[in-house]
């Protein structure tokens, strides 16, 4: 190799190609988000200097630790596992190791209680001098944050790039992906009363949670849009694991006079324990109670029925994530936007698959 191509650095890549660093990073990883014509012209650099992705990796993090921290409420929780496999997948590739903080916030489905303090991690960040830190999920997800925990975040963040997968807090010292939070919502409900369920209820979130909140509100307001009767009754929230699922659906079906036709569940596990919950009523899914979820989860496939579901792109956003931080580190000011769009996923769950219109 000359000595041209040795001290050839990303930075004269993106001087050569025109274009950013964040840029030859998508390149390198098959972003969508670059034209063909820049592409071509990026790729036809990089072959030419022999640089390979893992070198490009080490120009880029030039003066850094080449550590990411990824700080997680709880990666027994399909939700963050699916993330967080994706982030490494990306993060690996372009030379980054990870260090994962566990903080089982909330709590989780193996029955650990207490939780790890956050600030705890923040203060850990720092201290391994990671190049910058991920949050997903805990107590940034909450409808009301403490102030001590914004002001360490807020301290975190003036050190170190820190990117927030969640709604965006005011005077927050961070970069937020928003998700679309309440996406879906309206798809299920219409998606049900095409199949003559009208007594619809809703299981599953803990209350105080951004997310339950959103998709309450969805919930909520499609069916008053649409002149459906809104019965308070048929909402039972819980948590996000198969036991809250069984004890929210149990607790609704402790009435037979309102028994619900069919629920919509805060996601897959939700939704596989509260099958179980109706299965044990000796109830039948769907003929008796269609159910679907807010939330994918791999597993859903193989459930007995087959989970109806909203798939919402979670390694699509594992990728925004970590690209978003691994852009900030760089210095990046171009900014990426997520487009974030959950679709309906129609299995058997719901009763479709039956070829009738139940009338309920």
């Amino acid at each position: 190799m000359s000595d041209d191509r040795k001290k050839l650095t990303i930075y004269q890549i993106a001087e050569l190609s025109g274009v950013s660093v964040s840029t030859i990073s998508r390149v390198i990883n098959n972003s969508p988000y670059v034209s063909a014509r820049t592409k071509a012209r990026v790729t036809d650099i990089i072959n030419k200097h022999h640089f390979s992705p893992s070198s490009v990796a080490r120009a880029m993090t030039s003066n850094h630790t080449q550590t990411l921290g990824v700080i997680v409420s709880d990666i027994t929780n399909p939700y963050f596992s699916e993330l967080y496999l994706e982030i490494q997948r990306y993060a690996v590739d372009l030379g980054y190791s990870i260090i994962l903080c566990n903080t089982f916030y909330g709590g989780s489905n193996h029955g650990v209680s207490d939780a790890i303090p956050e600030n705890t991690y923040f203060q850990m960040m720092l201290d391994k001098q990671v190049d910058g830190v991920l949050i997903l999920g805990g107590e940034i997800d909450r409808d009301n944050i403490s102030d001590s925990y914004k002001e360490a975040l807020n301290r975190m963040g003036k050190q170190i790039p820190v990117v927030i997968l969640g709604q965006s807090v005011p005077d927050c010292n961070c970069i937020f992906l928003n998700r679309n939070l309440s996406g879906g919502i309206p798809a299920l409900i219409h998606h049900l009363l095409a199949l003559g369920r009208r007594k619809i209820g809703f299981v599953g979130g803990e209350e105080g949670i951004r997310t339950t909140t959103a998709r309450l509100a969805a919930y909520t307001h499609t069916l008053k849009n649409l002149g459906i009767s809104f019965d308070p009754s048929l909402i039972s929230l819980s948590n996000y694991y198969a036991p809250d699922g069984y004890r929210a659906m149990a607790k609704l079906l402790e009435q037979p006079e309102t028994t619900p036709t069919a629920i919509i569940c805060m996601n897959d596990a939700v939704a596989q324990g509260a099958i179980r919950a109706i299965k044990d009523k000796g109830l039948s899914v769907p003929e008796d109670i269609s159910i679907v979820s807010c939330d994918q989860f791999p597993s859903g496939e193989y459930t007995c029925p087959r989970l109806t579901t909203l798939d919402q792109q979670n390694s699509y956003l594992g990728r925004m994530s970590i690209m978003t931080l691994i852009s900030a580190i760089n210095n990046d000011s171009e900014g990426i936007n997520i487009s974030h769009q959950p679709h309906l996923i129609i299995r058997e769950s719901c009763g479709a698959h039956l070829g009738l219109q139940f009338q309920q």
